[in-house]
């Protein structure tokens, strides 16, 4: 269109300010108004679809009712003869994906201020049941005087999703390299989805690269869908664990393990924001990253050397490391005459805590003599556990017989021997 274009006998098309798969956008002027516009004219292809159209009109006009220093105003949405436009703000500055292209990966600092700035936007239209489902750099444009991000293109991608669910598998509604793995399987988009797509932009940002590539729309379709996750630390290794760990979240394949709407998302970075510009960086847990856990360092018993500078929770490079403990641990059990046997190593993994011998602070009592105790029965090995139930053995044991139990034996067994010639002389009476 040349510059003497004039839609409705109120819109002059000025310039080309860029061109997309689905629209062309100029430069206008409102001439009832008097102030420049951006006016957005829908290629022919869409329009010839009549469902279509009146899906676009009425995701325009909930548009439009957006108010938010983070999405673009639309002013109009309306039609001359073959032709729908949608006339919005027209914002000075430029698109994020000029940004990456020319600086690359983006200090984290910057990545986080705009990775807000979408949420926020995005966020605001969730809360008004709006989903954009064509988020890309391409669509967040940032201000010269001071990189406020501004959202455009919301609704052209919604309307052409549910307008033409026969055509879902031959028309591309949305970005190939940005759409969620939903998206990619023709299901209807949702806020969810969008929050994978602020994830995509998110790595891009931080990376200067796109996560997943493919020689077709097919191809990154099923990247989307099978493809491994990749981390941002891997190609940016400037980036702090828990934002890398964040942006693979937001790239989970299914949606409910993503955060469910941006306003979610946006409260976590802007917490990180602060924490990181603080310097205190805080760590996404995950059960391979736990460290172990911190025991109260020991007093080391007489006789062994200290290794100075080694930390509690590390093993020693010479010994095991001493464990003490508040409640004493049962002794180790008698080999009851038995030769030592020799230690059976620990198995791979196992810390250095439990390969370590007892503690001799944590008893008051040694385990008794070897040769005061009896071998075990047969079979049972010498491996009885400790229970505190279990009877002490005494040191000093009682004597087996003392001197009263000695005189009534005596006393008995003279009984006896009186009553047996009495029992012979009764029985030869009997006789």
């Amino acid at each position: 269109m040349s510059g003497d274009t004039l839609l409705n006998d109120r819109y002059k098309l000025v310039s080309q300010l860029a061109s997309g798969g689905m629209a062309v956008v100029y430069k206008a002027i409102d001439q009832d108004l008097g102030r420049t516009v951006a006016i957005k004219i829908l290629r022919p292809s869409l329009t010839i679809d009549p469902t279509f159209i009146a899906r676009f009109k009425n995701e325009a006009r909930s548009i439009a009712n957006l108010s938010h220093p983070n999405i673009v105003i639309v002013h109009d949405v309306g039609s001359d003869g073959p032709t729908h436009y949608i006339v919005m703000e027209l914002v000075d500055g430029h698109d994020l994906k000029r940004l990456i292209r020319t600086h690359g990966a983006l200090p984290v600092d910057r990545a986080l201020n705009i990775a807000i700035g979408i949420c926020a936007g995005i966020g605001y239209a969730h809360r008004a049941k709006i989903v954009h489902a064509d988020i890309k750099p391409q669509n967040v444009l940032l201000t010269k005087s001071n990189e406020q991000v501004k959202i455009t293109d919301f609704g052209i991608a919604q309307a052409l999703s549910e307008s033409q669910p026969v055509q879902k598998q031959s028309v591309v509604w949305g970005s190939p390299h940005y759409f969620a793995p939903e998206q990619a399987q023709g299901e209807k988009p949702t806020a969810a989805s969008d929050v994978y797509s602020i994830g995509i932009v998110m790595f891009e940002m931080l990376t200067g690269r796109l996560p997943f590539t493919g020689a077709s729309q097919q191809d990154l379709a099923l990247a989307h869908i099978q493809a491994e996750i990749p981390r941002v630390k891997d190609f940016n290794p400037a980036v702090p664990d828990t934002l890398s760990d964040i942006v693979y979240k937001l790239m989970s394949k299914k949606p409910q393990d993503r955060y469910r709407m941006a306003d979610q998302l946006g409260h976590v970075l802007i917490s990180f924001r602060d924490q990181y510009r603080q310097g205190t960086v805080p760590r996404m847990p995950r059960v391979e990253d736990q460290p172990p856990a911190v025991e109260p360092k020991p007093t080391p018993p007489p006789g062994l050397p200290t290794q100075p500078g080694a930390a509690v929770h590390k093993p020693p490079q010479a010994m095991p490391t001493q464990r003490y403990n508040v409640v004493p641990e049962a002794p180790a059990q008698p080999n009851y005459g038995q030769p030592p046997k020799a230690a059976i190593p620990a198995p791979p993994g196992t810390p250095a805590q439990q390969q370590a011998v007892h503690h001799p602070r944590a008893y008051t009592r040694p385990p008794r003599a070897v040769a005061d105790t009896p071998p075990p029965p047969p079979g049972t090995g010498s491996s009885v556990p400790y229970t505190p139930h279990m009877r002490p053995i005494e040191d000093d044991p009682e004597p087996l017989f003392d001197g009263v139990t000695i005189a009534l034996a005596f006393l008995a067994f003279m009984a006896i021997m009186c009553l047996v010639p009495l029992y012979i002389v009764a029985l030869q009476a009997r006789l």
